[in-house]
């Protein structure tokens, strides 16, 4: 790959998160939508979860798959075909006018967004080798996974009630054709790997195959049961096709992951607190928003805005301070500041009211959202710290595998203890708003509590971040990443 311009490469950078920010908008734009989308297409409660579980589980279950394409077929090519295809589907959603062609359609933007998104960290940490345009490259990009999500409940909420539900979809027609346009004269071209350098069709086969089924079994958790025929059954197959592909990569001639990918402590630790974290705080980006229509009474476009400060204090730490902050005290302490801020706003959450204030008891929750913008530039950072231009795009379609990983986990569990707790309380004669209140509550709880765990991975599994240097998978880290 050769080195194009300072210029072209912020501009670059802009593209990748610009495609980056229509990823994560999308999953979370449609969650304040729902109930026009319903009343609309005549979806069951049952069939409505699937706007959201036909996009999340292709988008998961094929980022690890796509990453490695990305090494081996060009990332450049990779991502603009992802750019196409999520396009293309965003309008087949916005002139959906049934319950399955929305369906299909988040099916395809789930497969476009996987394909774009496995390989816009590989892009980054190939373009930005010097440390600190790296930090400030790393910062921008985490701003769009850590406020993204925010700025879609504003802008969906927006959106539906001046337009209506379809303009959810089709306003990513005129910013994913801007991003082709530039994205093809400033993303570097390059040639890849080659398959033959990695073309495991059985090792793909695999991991695709398991990832689906683990998540699909996730996300159905609360309509059948954890403990349901159905879940344990399919989870074990999930369990079985993953362990299978675990042990075909350590004996194929040409893996699809090479496992020394793990022996880097940073890789593994930031993946694991990664899961972990992202799990925890889907309670904050969904269970909010829920509490605030269901128990508040707030309308789509009041919702997004009541989540508005939290966008703009992750905006201005992300892109403000943390970069800095990462070079002078270490990615991992800012890491555990982050964490410790987000631990206090998820145990604030716990003790919510049910008929909260929103400046004395949701406006503090939504000022300790800060911890988003130092804990994901620091754990994107130690997660593709072993990344050279060989194996960027398979680096960045595993921690971005994880992040899928940990928000299905975060849905089953942490909405399956809620929805438990209230139905708990209401079957006692407690009222709705004091029965959904009891249950978003104790998912709070359980948030904080995965955090706590995250904290204690950060203090162990990243005790030494110094001599990761002497690791196998990073010692060549800073020459592969020379030759981009």
């Amino acid at each position: 790959m050769s080195n194009p311009l300072p210029r072209t490469r912020w501009l670059a950078l802009g593209v990748i998160a610009t495609g980056m920010l229509m990823v994560i908008l999308d999953g979370s734009i449609v969650t304040v939508a729902m109930p026009a989308i319903q009343a609309d297409l005549g979806f069951s409660p049952t069939g409505l979860s699937w706007v959201v579980n036909a996009y999340l589980v292709p988008f998961g279950s094929l980022l690890l798959l796509a990453g490695r394409l990305g090494d081996l077929v060009g990332r450049r090519r990779l991502f603009l075909t992802g750019i196409a295809v999520f396009t293309a589907a965003s309008l087949l959603a916005g002139v959906a006018t049934s319950p399955g062609v929305l369906i299909a359609a988040r099916f395809g933007q789930g497969v476009g967004s996987a394909m774009s998104a496995s390989v816009s960290l590989g892009i980054l940490v190939t373009l930005f080798v010097e440390p600190a345009e790296r930090g400030r490259a790393i910062a921008v990009f985490s701003f769009t996974g850590a406020a993204g999500a925010s700025i879609g409940s504003v802008l969906g909420g927006l959106l539906t009630d001046s337009l209506s539900w379809h303009w959810i979809f089709f306003i990513n027609l005129p910013i994913g054709l801007a991003a082709l346009v530039v994205a093809l004269r400033v993303l570097p071209a390059e040639r890849g790997l080659g398959l033959a350098a990695g073309a495991d069709a059985t090792g793909a086969v695999l991991v695709t195959a398991g990832l689906m089924l683990g998540i699909f079994t996730v996300v159905k958790v609360d309509e059948y049961g954890w403990t349901s025929a159905r879940t344990l059954g399919s989870g074990a197959l999930a369990a079985a096709l993953l362990a299978g592909f675990v042990v075909r990569q350590a004996t194929a001639r040409h893996p699809l992951m090479p496992l020394r990918i793990f022996r880097s402590r940073s890789v593994s630790g930031a993946n694991l607190v990664q899961v972990l974290m992202v799990a925890a705080l889907f309670s904050f980006q969904i269970l909010v928003a829920l509490y605030l229509q269901r128990v508040r009474g707030y309308g789509a476009a009041a919702t997004g805005l009541a989540m508005l400060p939290a966008a703009t204090v992750i905006g201005a730490v992300s892109l403000g301070v943390s970069a800095r902050l990462n070079r002078r005290f270490g990615e991992r302490n800012v890491l555990l500041a982050g964490i410790l801020l987000l631990i206090g706003m998820l145990g604030w959450l716990s003790r919510i009211p049910v008929h909260a204030d929103y400046v004395t008891d949701l406006l503090p929750v939504m000022l300790l959202a800060a911890g988003f913008g130092l804990a994901l530039p620091a754990l994107t950072a130690l997660g593709m710290s072993g990344a050279g231009d060989d194996n960027a795009g398979l680096a960045s379609g595993l921690f971005n595998t994880t992040q899928q990983i940990g928000m299905a986990l975060g849905v089953a569990v942490l909405s399956t203890l809620a929805a438990t707790r209230t139905d708990g309380l209401l079957a006692g004669g407690a009222s709705e708003a004091v029965a959904l209140t009891g249950g978003y509550r104790l998912a709070f709880t359980v948030g904080a509590g995965l955090l706590v765990a995250a904290l204690v991975v950060t203090l162990t599994a990243l005790r030494r971040p110094e001599q990761l240097r002497a690791d196998p998978v990073e010692r060549h880290a800073p020459a592969a990443a020379g030759r981009g």
